[in-house]
């Protein structure tokens, strides 16, 4: 089973010799398949002028990383929505699952280094900012019925305690480096435990959503909303009584102080030892 890429493919702040904006497509290894050093794995890039922007150079870029690697990825992750429909034709042309995430770490870590490094070193450089098309809003929806957990609760674990999670015994799960998110080891990182008789259906379809982030949104009642592709949301509890609008506020707090790092856990009761389902997070700012 091949690895999962991250890619993305957009305008860059460097104008070429006639004033347009160089085009770039950018290529990494997913953050769960470069172990401990995030910098160890794939990296590709290449400018194209504004007039090769189109499938056809896209899949071009994709084929050329194949053949230096060796093998096709499993999946493509982007986070770019105003370009899913170029980035799905090119790998869907290729065979390659096309997936949009916010799960793209990795890349977006990449692309804020080069953006504070390498960008204002280049010829053409210029800091006027460049329009983006964004997601529209999610609107949250409910979960399914039959995928609605009945106990849940926030908790916290040493950021040290997940390096021993490939040890653990769990169904369904992805995770990251934590020096991708310059995490001390002794910080703590907040979650939240989802228990439920029905598991592992949970944990199997959450698999499937390419969960982003968890976040308390301030309604009235406030509720817990899990992020999930580029512009998917899912309600997984209202925060009906004070107690629980509390320790909300406690977990962004911690999420904050973590570097914006938490998890989401399925279990069949809060008496399990196993895990149908974990997930690490980061909440991050695409773009």
């Amino acid at each position: 089973m091949g690895k999962i890429w991250e890619l993305d493919f957009y305008s860059r702040p460097i104008l070429d010799e006639n004033d347009k904006k160089r085009w770039e497509v950018m290529i990494c290894e997913g953050a769960e398949s470069v172990a401990d050093d995030p910098d160890s794995g794939l990296r590709y890039s290449q400018f194209l002028a504004n007039t090769e922007v189109n499938s056809i150079s896209l899949k071009a870029a994709i084929s050329e990383v194949i053949d230096q690697v060796g093998a096709p990825p499993r999946a493509i992750r982007y986070f770019r929505y105003s370009m899913q429909n170029m980035i799905a034709r090119a790998c869907e042309e290729l065979g390659i699952a096309a997936r949009p995430s916010r799960r793209a770490l990795t890349l977006q870590t990449w692309l804020d280094e080069r953006k504070a490094n390498y960008y204002p070193q280049q010829p053409g450089y210029t800091d006027k900012p460049a329009p983006t098309v964004a997601a529209p809003p999610p609107s949250p929806r409910s979960l399914p019925d039959a995928l609605i957990g009945q106990q849940w609760a926030f908790v916290t674990l040493p950021a040290k305690d997940l390096k021993d999670m490939p040890e653990w015994s769990i169904d369904f799960s992805e995770a990251f480096p934590l020096t991708l998110a310059d995490l001390d080891p002794e910080a703590r990182i907040p979650g939240v435990l989802i228990f439920s008789p029905r598991a592992l259906p949970l944990a199997g379809w959450m698999s499937g959503l390419e969960l982003g982030h968890l976040r308390v949104e301030a309604a009235q009642p406030p509720r817990l909303i899990l992020e999930t592709g580029v512009a998917d949301s899912w309600i997984l509890a209202t925060l009906a009584n004070p107690k629980l609008q509390t320790e909300a506020q406690g977990f962004e707090s911690a999420k904050q102080a973590a570097n914006q790092v938490h998890f989401i856990g399925v279990q069949s009761s809060p008496e399990a030892e196993n895990f149908a389902g974990f997930w690490l997070m980061q909440e991050r700012n695409f773009g």
